[in-house]
């Protein structure tokens, strides 16, 4: 008879932390090491606007990982608004943590993993919490948590306190650079000494934090005015062509990989962000751009957004993009599994999990 799973549960502090980077990098270390991983994300809170019916990180890391379909468990709630109401006004009584039992089925597998809620308390009303979903399946909790400033110590502590003996450890990552040797050197044996293991520091990427000029389309409603076939590009900041054009150009040179958000009648503007690291202009006013910008940015191969915005709405809804980017770019998949590589202790979590006799040599 196959014998029964163990389960590890990746929570985080704050949503946006980094969970299913953090599930796709150890799953991808995890299976080198020869070990036979199924995945599941209880509480749904991204769905497929198609399909309605697929959580779109477990049919994203299904692929990515090239997990069959019975190495998936089910996603037993939908964490939206309409389902919140519902309980709220009791016409919802379903025994959450019952049917998070038939999680406890699966057998064959050597390891579980499963992408917690975005924080400590989302799924609560639920009773399915961060720790009341470990408790359910029995499951260690890995907690990510994104590096903002030396805070991050009260709030780890106080995590520890209240998932207790269920904490596994904890990934820092979105570290700065310049402070990796900070919390290398300090805030890890500080941690480590408080019964609280670390299990990797991430610097900080660009390139994770990115956004393709695709996703901007969709959160803008764009018009894609030319180059359709490069929104693959990826944006790493934003910049606001506002200025005289002098200003605006010493301005773009500062910049990398940007997306520029200007008036669709400053050609000046325009022209300057093309020849400097753009890889999209985002126009407002419905104004089209003359002739000779389309045809510069064809030959630069850099798309053009027509936007039924102003300016500050388009600025705030890419900065939003910018904090709440998802991990669906093949490039990205590819740096997250080589920087857990590099700095995941992947044999310890093993070790921990006690998960060592699975390995093959």
């Amino acid at each position: 008879m196959p014998k029964s799973a163990k389960y590890l549960l990746v929570g985080s502090t704050e949503a946006y932390s980094g969970k299913s980077a953090t599930v796709l990098g150890m799953a991808h270390q995890l299976k080198t090491k020869g070990l036979d991983l199924a995945y599941g994300k209880p509480l749904g809170t991204c769905w497929n606007s198609e399909t309605k019916d697929v959580e779109e990180d477990v049919q994203f890391v299904a692929k990515v990982l090239d997990l069959p379909t019975d190495r998936l468990q089910p996603t037993i709630l939908a964490l939206d608004e309409p389902t919140i109401q519902k309980r709220i006004r009791g016409d919802d009584r379903v025994d959450y943590p019952q049917a998070l039992k038939k999680y406890l089925q699966m057998r064959g597998p050597d390891l579980v993993l499963l992408e917690g809620p975005a924080n400590l308390e989302e799924g609560s009303l639920f009773d399915l919490s961060l720790r009341q979903v470990a408790e359910g399946v029995n499951a260690k909790i890995l907690l990510v948590a994104r590096f903002q400033s030396l805070l991050i110590v009260g709030a780890l502590i106080s995590a520890r306190r209240r998932l207790g003996d269920r904490l596994l450890g904890v990934l820092i990552n979105d570290i700065p650079v310049n402070r990796l040797e900070e919390v290398k050197t300090t805030v890890q044996p500080y941690l480590e000494e408080r019964g609280i293991p670390i299990f990797g520091l991430l610097p900080r990427s660009a390139l994770l934090r990115s956004v393709s000029v695709n996703e901007l389309v969709h959160q803008l409603k764009a018009e894609v005015l030319c180059r359709a076939d490069r929104l693959d590009l990826m944006v790493e900041s934003l910049s606001i062509g506002a200025m005289n054009v002098n200003s605006a150009l010493k301005y773009f040179r500062k910049g990398r990989n940007m997306a520029v958000v200007t008036g669709g009648d400053r050609t000046d503007i325009q022209l300057a962000a093309l020849e400097t690291s753009t890889q999209c202009l985002i126009l407002t006013g419905q104004m089209p751009p003359s002739a000779a910008i389309l045809s510069r940015a064809e030959d630069l191969e850099i798309p053009i957004l027509s936007v039924d915005l102003d300016t500050l709405s388009t600025v705030e809804i890419v900065d939003q993009a910018f904090g709440q980017v998802r991990v669906n770019e093949p490039v990205k998949v590819e740096y997250i599994c080589n920087s857990m590589t590099e700095n995941f202790d992947v044999d310890r979590l093993i070790a921990e999990l006690g998960l060592e006799t699975a390995v093959t040599a």
